[in-house]
């Protein structure tokens, strides 16, 4: 599974604000916003499996720099 910078949703580029912003954390490889989990429960792995957010499976959500570079375009 995929997912080009032009096919990202605006979900998908709302929860990479939110990691960006500092209110993203990894919880057992699930990502919370805010500490309350995703309502979209594939957005991480979509996310992760096009290299736009760091895999972790505990600690503080994080973007890569494709991720980071997504968000600004």
């Amino acid at each position: 599974m995929t997912t080009t910078l032009d096919q990202l949703s605006r979900r998908d580029r709302a929860v990479l604000a939110a990691v960006a912003a500092g209110r993203g954390t990894v919880v057992a490889g699930r990502l919370l916003i805010d500490g309350l989990p995703c309502a979209d429960q594939f957005v991480a792995a979509r996310l992760r499996a096009a290299g736009l957010l760091a895999t972790q499976t505990a600690g503080p959500a994080l973007l890569t720099g494709t991720g980071a570079e997504a968000l600004a375009a």
